[in-house]
């Protein structure tokens, strides 16, 4: 008996026999697991009465949605257009009335038609690689979800949601899936140069034979450079390839199983797609673009189906390797680089009291022109980190010294000097809005940072208390960072002057070294008007190789509409500027080949600058101490950190905890407390106290990091180290 029956999870009308499934024909089954790529609830297809067939004389349809913007604007009406798989849109119509391969949708009079011939596309989404789903919760409403962003879309009536999911749908099984394949024209492994052509013309026309073999020595080597490049570019090629292989096969064998998502499994929830329409609320104007990856995107049904666990498990497999896809390219430059997956805190924790605001002036109007290391404020001016934990600050885009190891590997030494005057210029990036003083740190405390994520090891330790003096060491992917600091301080009655003193120090594997020095750092509007920090003066950044790098920081002015700008020029070893270097501190940096007049007082950039680094977006939670992303995770204390801890770390301040858990009494009595333990330490000093984990080089020269910090760490071995926040008289001290 022959039965017609809807298959749950496709869009036909299958004839089965009594059989059923397992007696078609492979011919049969194959188009069965290929047709599995629709939603649940889209009506079935049929050559006869569909009227969006995308096929045959209708190559596009066409129609308004109405297209959530923001919570200022709402929803906005936008004309939409499909076509071959790519859905634009824009706020006037891109269709004429004279159009015949076009079907519209809805109820749309001829007068919103344009009689235009070109306008501007507010938007392109390509359906190969997005997926789309319809609301739960609001029958004219739909998402369209892309590797940017989610479009927020509802149309006039229930019908004309069902017939655009229907030719979105449709246009999506334009695109069936491809093998990645590797037979592909590249550069061959091999590659070689005859000079025999250049040799001869230049015998010809008088050169002498030193002059020809010079050239030619020339030529080699450049083309020696060019070979490495490319066979670094293949090699990263090839394991790309691999992967999306790897991805393909696995993307056949889940589609084969009937899975798609356009429908998920998670988000099942009105609170769920709620929470969506806040994601997507972005400016209207904005225009972006759809990742090109040549791989197709799967779907996750949300009906039932034979073997959909073993499906799930698979996919979400798949979705860990296109994680690893993305970060494929930074993989490949960087070798032996693990990827941890680190949860780190995103906020600060909610305060338990209220704050208190206390008036500045009243605490040091009487300390005009004395250094502030001497003056004792209330915990309300201080940031809940320490000054260790400040320098550690610098290190947030360390990735810019592991491109310039790359880049030095492969004999570029032009683009390594240009990614280190770039992380010099970034440890200012998180200074825009800070306006609290960090903790000044207990003689011998310490503070460790372990980023297996950066690939970095950070330490400090306070080693001298007068003057004060922090020494910090870090280790990265082929390099190492030191240096030590003292910062001297001045308040100007409206203003406070932090000039740093000291060296830091860059080292690659390789042996090339850069060495700089930090500029002067001004606070101003202590007293009336919005408080704001700003960078001055020039810094030297020297190589022992061939480049070096000046940078100078312009000092703002009153009249200054366009501040923390940089400018400098990379010089050879000759003295000549090869490249000119500019940005905001604040923002991002760039350079050009070449020495360029370029006026800072213009917005915009050069037309063919290149970017070499561009600061992080600030975090959606801010509090009043502005502190980025990184910074809000330094100080972070988790149960089982605290006790791999040495008794001297930062993160363990009684003081600093208390004031970043919001408990304003308890830090103000325990930062009394340790101002007092504080004074002691200029005796322990004269007593011949000398630092845990660092040297010095001679009376007077710097700080160095001796080991062993780490080692200790892994054994918990800390006898040696003092409790430095505990209870500490003179009497302890000795004489």
């Amino acid at each position: 008996m022959r039965v017609k029956e809807m298959h749950p999870l496709c869009c036909i009308t299958l004839e089965n026999f009594s059989g059923g499934i397992g007696d078609q024909s492979p011919e049969e089954a194959t188009s069965l697991s290929r047709s599995r790529s629709l939603p649940v609830s889209i009506p079935a297809f049929s050559n006869n009465n569909n009227p969006l067939q995308i096929s045959g004389s209708i190559t596009r349809v066409a129609g308004v949605l109405h297209k959530w913007t923001n919570y200022g604007k709402g929803w906005r009406s936008r004309w939409f257009v499909l076509r071959d798989g790519v859905l634009s849109y824009s706020k006037i119509s891109l269709i004429s009335p004279d159009d015949d391969d076009v079907r519209l949708i809805g109820e749309i009079s001829t007068n919103r038609l344009s009689r235009r011939k070109r306008h501007k596309t507010g938007g392109i989404v390509h359906l190969k690689v997005s997926r789309f789903r319809e609301s739960k919760s609001d029958d004219r409403r739909f998402y369209i979800f892309t590797a940017t962003k989610t479009l927020h879309l509802r149309t006039e009536s229930k019908k004309d949601r069902v017939t655009w999911i229907q030719a979105l749908a449709s246009s999506r099984s334009l695109f069936p899936l491809q093998i990645v394949n590797d037979n592909l024209p590249f550069v061959p492994n091999d590659l070689s140069l005859s000079t025999q052509k250049l040799k001869k013309r230049l015998l010809e026309e008088g050169i002498s034979d030193a002059v020809v073999k010079d050239c030619e020595q020339i030529i080699l080597s450049e083309f020696s450079e060019m070979q490495g490049q490319l066979k670094v570019l293949l090699e990263e090629r090839s394991c790309l390839i691999d992967t999306l292989r790897e991805l393909e096969a696995a993307n056949i064998e889940i589609e084969a199983n009937g899975v798609h998502n356009e429908c998920t499994t998670t988000e099942s929830s009105d609170d769920v797609e709620k929470q969506d329409l806040e994601d997507g609320s972005d400016a209207d104007e904005s225009f972006f673009y759809d990742t090109k990856e040549t791989f197709s995107e799967l779907s996750l049904s949300c009906g039932s189906v034979e073997g959909a666990s073993d499906s799930l498990d698979k996919v979400k497999d798949l979705e860990s390797q296109r994680d690893d896809v993305e970060k494929m390219h930074h993989k490949q430059r960087i070798e032996n680089s693990v990827h941890f997956s680190v949860q780190r805190r995103k906020k600060l924790p909610d305060p338990v009291e209220k704050e208190k605001r206390v008036s500045l002036w009243s605490m040091i109007k009487d300390n005009v022109g004395k250094d502030l290391t001497r003056v004792c404020l209330p915990v309300y001016f201080n940031e809940p980190i320490s000054s260790l934990q400040k320098c550690c600050e610098d290190m947030e885009y360390s990735h810019l010294l592991d491109q310039a190891y790359e880049y030095g590997r492969q004999g570029n030494n032009f683009l390594r000097v240009l990614k280190v005057a770039a992380f010099a210029v970034s440890g200012y990036a998180s200074s825009e809005g800070r306006h609290c003083k960090p903790f000044n740190p207990l003689l011998g405390e310490t503070y460790e940072a372990d980023f297996p994520e950066k690939g970095i090891r950070f330490f400090s330790e306070k080693v001298s208390h007068h003057p004060t003096v922090i020494a910090c060491h870090c280790e990265g992917r082929g390099w190492r960072f030191w240096g030590d600091s003292n910062l001297r301080s001045k308040f100007w009655g409206r203003s406070i002057q932090l000039d740093p003193v000291g060296v830091l120090n860059l080292e690659f594997d390789d042996g090339e070294v850069f060495q700089w020095s930090k500029v002067t750092t001004n606070i101003y509007n202590l007293i009336l008007g919005k408080v704001y920090c700003d960078h001055h003066g020039t810094m030297h950044i020297r190589g022992n190789r061939e480049y070096s790098c000046t940078l100078k920081f312009k000092e703002p002015s009153i009249l200054d509409r366009n501040p923390h700008q940089v400018h400098g020029f990379i010089e050879d070893a000759s003295g000549r500027k090869v490249a000119t270097i500019f940005g905001k501190w604040d923002e991002g940096m760039y350079y050009v080949e070449g020495e360029k007049n370029w006026n800072p007082k213009r917005n915009r950039p050069p037309s063919d600058e290149l970017m070499l680094w561009k600061s992080e977006k600030p975090p959606p939670d801010l509090t009043r101490y502005n502190l980025t992303s990184f910074a809000i995770t330094l100080n972070e204390l988790t149960p089982d950190l605290k006790e791999r801890l040495p008794p001297t770390d930062s993160r363990l301040r009684p003081d600093q905890r208390h004031l970043e858990n919001g408990e304003y009494e308890k830090a103000n009595e325990e930062k009394q407390r340790l101002e007092r333990r504080q004074r002691i330490s200029r005796k322990l000093q004269d007593n011949g106290w000398k630092p845990r984990w660092f040297c010095r080089e001679g009376e007077d020269g710097p700080y160095r990091y001796m080991g062993g910090y780490w080692e200790a760490r892994k054994e918990g071995n800390w006898d040696s180290c003092p409790d430095v926040f505990g209870e500490l008289n003179e009497s302890m001290v000795g004489e």
